[in-house]
């Protein structure tokens, strides 16, 4: 198999495109730890985005060489749920965790006191990309890392140091336990009890539902510590590991993701130790906690889409109908150059949320635990981490949206192009196809994720950084004129924006997802031009040599035309939409909507 970081261009080209030395500078302590003598911690700028390479090329190599070549194997079989409440993983699956493990990929994000590679997080999504590509499901295990990544963020030096070197060893993995029966999204209505005894000693009880690698080893449960405040005020985050207080009554049969183990969780007294401070449960750590869980499903839907594209690819190349490839047919030629385009603008997106929430962390981290600033450098600092805060509100939901909504499009696509050779088994098709239909749902579904998004947009947060992107002059006339249709395209937006805030609230849930669905054009078409821009590296030409800089760039101006010309054109169509006041499906919902049916 290929090395799933060497064969796939766009992701060395962004490697490149993108900023890593300015962020490995801040990320390092500027490069304190070599300063200090820690062994292998980089020197300086090119050592460390050479590091992030070494490291890249590594994940490429398992991912291709290892863990893809099993994925059909663990989608047949599955886990085992054994009668004393444990689970047995497959086999190949807890071998795929050894072998990530020996490769030191288990605490990607980690300070490298506790083990860790210290990586920014664009890199970690770079990682989880190819993973999931490899396999989908394996994700929701490696993908967890943001638990460890919880618990150096906010526990104390005690649980730090007992948890953190297992993570970052591989020895333990985690689950982030948060969803019950009857509080779904609902987060706010968790029950689940968290007791103290009289030695100040934290127990559990209760029942948790969907939860991924239930059968983990160290579980972060959100629990109701204060009985008395019914809202998210009386939640905390409690750490436990797996016990015979602590038993899978039941694990989930899906769709798909089938070497994802999901698990009902009944907890009897368990031993738990808090995490932080009371009361800050759902309102300060689970909800940092999925945020970064949000920007890590949008990587497994560019992994997943990324698969089955190569699949469409190949055979639409490969399969003869009329007289040649089928391919040629301009109604396929036409879904696989879309296919592509999508998952570039996904990736564009999600890589772009990524390296902005690497820029918030780091912000926080110097103005909260680096040296003392200066007074204008700590005010220039605090207006740094608003603005981030802001941006990240509103780009964290939006890019989760958009690449899973592009997944499920995409693998649905793949299937069509196969057609009846996509509906068989013999393919991977349809096992793309039932992987990618859950990345819609959890951490927040689509419509949970257009709400967040589109108070963002709203807010200022999408005018203002557009503008930063309009200041970006072009030479090329193509992409003057692109950008021209972007302006174009943001004036749209606005009017729409502001035709929303002049009706009632609910009307801007209604007009949520056009409105989202047209700001989030406009950005990815600026982003594009970025990527097209000649002379717009940001760091060192390709390295491994596959695709000369100066080409990918030019095809990069080409894509950002397809894009430009199809996607803003339906941002204006929906922006029209929005400025009709169309409010049917409000006011005469039991009319449109017809009756309940009775029950069968």
């Amino acid at each position: 198999m290929p090395n799933f970081f060497t064969d796939n261009d766009d992701i060395r080209f962004l490697f490149d495109h993108l900023d890593l030395g300015d962020l490995a500078r801040v990320q390092e302590d500027d490069f304190a730890d070599a300063q200090a003598g820690v062994d292998y911690a980089p020197i300086d700028e090119r050592d460390a985005v050479d590091n992030y390479r070494r490291v890249l090329e590594i994940v490429g190599d398992v991912a291709g060489d290892v863990i893809a070549p099993r994925a059909e194997a663990v989608d047949r079989d599955g886990h085992t749920l054994n009668e004393d409440g444990t689970v047995t993983l497959h086999a190949l699956v807890a071998d795929n965790i050894r072998r990530l493990g020996q490769a030191d990929l288990m605490g990607f994000t980690l300070p490298r006191r506790y083990g860790g590679l210290n990586c920014p997080s664009l890199v970690y999504t770079m990682a989880i990309e190819m993973v999931s590509r490899a396999d989908g499901s394996l994700m929701n295990i490696f993908g967890l890392q943001g638990i460890a990544e919880t618990i150096n963020a906010f526990a104390d030096d005690a649980l730090k140091d007992e948890y953190l070197p297992r993570f970052a060893r591989g020895e333990v993995t985690g689950a982030m336990v948060l969803t019950e029966p009857d509080a779904g999204s609902d987060l706010q209505a968790v029950r689940l009890r968290a007791l103290q005894d009289d030695d100040g000693n934290w127990y559990l009880r209760g029942v948790k539902r969907f939860i991924t690698n239930g059968c983990g080893e160290v579980l972060l449960t959100l629990a109701r510590s204060e009985p008395e405040v019914s809202d998210g005020r009386g939640l905390s985050l409690f750490i436990s590991e797996r016990s015979p207080r602590i038993r899978v009554r039941h694990l989930e049969h899906k769709l798909g993701i089938h070497g994802s183990p999901t698990c009902e969780l009944v907890y009897d007294d368990a031993p738990a130790k808090l995490v932080g401070q009371r009361q800050r449960g759902l309102i300060t750590y689970v909800m940092a906690l999925m945020n970064g869980a949000r920007v890590g499903i949008a990587a497994q839907s560019l992994g997943i889409a990324e698969a089955a594209y190569r699949l469409a690819r190949t055979y639409a190349h490969t399969r003869k109908q009329f007289g040649g490839p089928i391919e040629r047919l301009p109604a396929v030629a036409e879904m696989v150059t879309d296919m592509k385009i999508a998952i570039e603008a996904a990736r564009a997106l999600t890589y772009e949320t990524s390296r902005v929430c690497d820029l918030e962390h780091n912000n926080e981290r110097v103005l909260n635990f680096g040296r003392a600033l200066a007074a204008e450098e700590t005010k220039r600092r605090k207006e740094m981490a608003r603005t981030f805060k802001r941006l990240n509100g509103m780009l964290t939901p939006m890019s989760k949206y958009y690449a899973s909504e592009m997944c499920v499009r995409v693998a649905d696509t793949t299937l069509q192009v196969l057609g009846g050779s996509g509906y068989m088994q013999d393919y991977p098709a349809e096992r793309y196809l039932r992987d990618a239909r859950i990345t819609t749902i959890y951490e927040g579904t689509s419509q949970l994720q257009i709400v967040a998004a589109v108070r963002g947009v709203c807010s200022g947060a999408f005018e203002k950084r557009i503008a930063e992107f309009e200041e970006v002059q072009f030479a090329d006339p193509l992409l003057a004129e692109l950008k021209a249709t972007l302006v174009a395209g943001r004036e749209q937006v606005l009017k729409a924006i502001a035709f929303v805030k002049s009706h009632n609230s609910d009307y801007l849930d209604l007009a949520g997802r056009r409105l989202v669905d047209a700001a989030t054009a406009v950005y990815i078409g600026h982003l594009f031009l970025r990527q097209a821009e000649p002379g717009g590296s940001q760091s060192s030409p390709c390295g491994t040599g596959l695709q000369p800089v100066a080409t990918a760039r030019d095809r990069k101006k080409r894509v950002a035309r397809r894009f430009i010309d199809t996607e803003v054109r339906k941002a204006h169509f929906n922006c029209e939409l929005i400025c009709a006041g169309d409010r049917t499906p409000l006011e005469e919902y039991d009319l449109l909507a017809g009756p309940v049916p009775a029950r069968e």
